[in-house]
């Protein structure tokens, strides 16, 4: 998964079709725990590009956001959110399967 380098990276692949960003951070227990079948999602759902957000690299851009709790998932398609899945709770397999399958992007 690429991590993200800027706040004008940021900027632009949300403006482009199909970008998730993922909110995480090194320090994150339940971060780890997802990060093992993260490049079979990627693989998976390949109209997406997945792009790692360090919360504390970015604490403007989770603010921004409202991106209090993670792991977090926000999804945009061409500028617009078009979906998020943002809470303080472990996320699932199935659980973040079952948001990107939910996605009209």
């Amino acid at each position: 998964m690429e991590k993200l380098q800027s706040v004008e990276q940021f900027e632009q692949l949300k403006n482009e079709e199909r970008t998730m960003f993922m909110f995480s951070a090194d320090w994150c227990p339940d971060c780890r725990v997802i990060e093992p079948f993260l490049p079979g999602l990627e693989a998976d759902y390949p109209e997406y590009t997945f792009i790692y957000v360090d919360r504390d690299d970015f604490i403007d851009v989770c603010q921004q956001l409202d991106v209090f709790g993670i792991p977090s998932f926000i999804a945009f398609n061409n500028g617009e959110e078009v979906g998020r899945f943002v809470s303080k709770d472990r996320k699932t397999k199935e659980e973040i399967e079952g948001f990107i399958n939910g996605l009209d992007a």
